[in-house]
């Protein structure tokens, strides 16, 4: 499996992300102000995050405006598939049945259009092995 050229995300790198997807391009203090409804962070640290994440390459900024915005370089599609892959190679030895099953064992209530959703990607996966 190749490799990504960014950073896997940690824990509050993955929040950050998920407040630029859903809000789209941003600076710090309103990164901030959608933080601070989910957790107690400051200013700084949200700074300090977006620069780590920026070397990383998980995130781009416009340095010509002030102030600075903040965009997440890849898609909420991308990265999570990164991370699945990620999670399916360390932890599975590559055994997507073993992801699937332990996934579906966590839960113990799976939602019927879900698991409508996944025997129609099972469908389409199968059929394109014959």
């Amino acid at each position: 499996m190749a490799r990504s050229t960014t950073g896997r995300p940690t824990d509050l790198e993955l929040e950050l992300l998920k407040v630029l997807w859903e809000r789209g391009p941003s600076t710090v203090r309103e990164v901030l102000a959608a933080m601070s409804d989910l957790r107690e962070i400051g200013y700084t640290t949200v700074l300090k995050v977006l620069q780590i994440m920026r070397d990383k390459g998980l995130v781009q900024c416009d340095k010509r405006k002030r102030p600075q915005v903040y965009r997440s370089r890849q898609s909420r599609q991308v990265v999570l598939k990164q991370l699945a892959g990620d999670l399916l190679e360390r932890a599975f030895g590559g055994s997507t049945r073993q992801l699937l099953l332990h996934a579906l064992e966590t839960r113990q209530k799976c939602p019927p259009e879900e698991l409508a959703e996944l025997r129609k990607l099972l469908d389409e996966i199968e059929g394109s092995a014959s």
